[in-house]
């Protein structure tokens, strides 16, 4: 389970992110004292659906996972938030009085400062990065959820599972997750990921390692995207 401790540095490693770092000293003391810290390992759960959100979550280190789960028990991902970013429905839900409408989990072991919302919407109102920081975070929400939703409707399994694999890859060409990851994020089954991967293999775009896939043919992969 997730991990909550005061934040009692005297600087918190907060104010190395962005709009934070060039807080007035009024406010970075303010933030120090209202700050906490979530230690989060893999997996671990963050915030669920229905539940009252405490403030502005913002990842120091690692990655969120935000996503759905439909009635037959399937997730699907609806974005990530990686170190820097803050999650965009938890903040809409602490401007708008709203239960949070998501599960959020620890892709890996992350740290995550948590800005108590009285404290937030105290910088809100006096620090215009704070400002831009919310503003560009709604604005990045509502692109990321229309882009999901073209490629839902727009795109067939095998293509969504070849961009999900060539967004997600490392520099090595690496997907280190399970097939029942990947079909968590793409909202299917592991049956339906391991035949088309198992397709992918057999055309030689993948190969296929112990809790991960290595892209084989680049270019091949990317062919799904065009072809179909």
């Amino acid at each position: 389970m997730a991990r909550i401790r005061p934040a009692v540095l005297p600087k918190s490693s907060l104010e190395r992110f962005g709009p934070f770092a060039g807080l007035s000293a009024s406010n970075r003391a303010i933030l120090r004292q209202g700050s906490n810290y979530i230690d989060c390992p893999a997996h671990a759960a963050v915030l669920h659906k229905g539940q009252p959100v405490s403030g502005a979550y913002v990842v120091l280190e690692g990655r969120l996972r935000v996503f759905t789960i439909a009635p037959n028990g399937n997730e699907a991902t609806l974005y990530f938030v990686d170190a820097g970013e803050t999650c965009v429905l938890a903040l809409n839900c602490l401007f708008n009085d709203l239960l949070y409408p998501a599960w959020v989990q620890a892709e890996k072991s992350t740290r995550v400062a948590v800005v108590p919302g009285e404290v937030y919407r105290r910088l809100f109102e006096s620090e215009p990065g704070i400002q831009n920081l919310t503003v560009q975070a709604l604005s990045a929400l509502v692109y990321r959820l229309m882009d999901e939703l073209e490629r839902v409707h727009s795109s067939n399994q095998r293509q969504r599972l070849a961009q999900f694999i060539l967004l997600h890859a490392n520099a090595d060409g690496v997907l280190r997750m399970t097939q029942q990851q990947v079909a968590r994020h793409l909202g299917t089954t592991r049956e339906v990921i391991a035949r088309l991967v198992g397709e992918f293999v057999d055309k030689g775009w993948l190969r296929t390692q112990r809790g991960a896939v290595r892209i084989g043919d680049l270019f091949g992969l990317r062919s799904v995207l065009v072809t179909e």
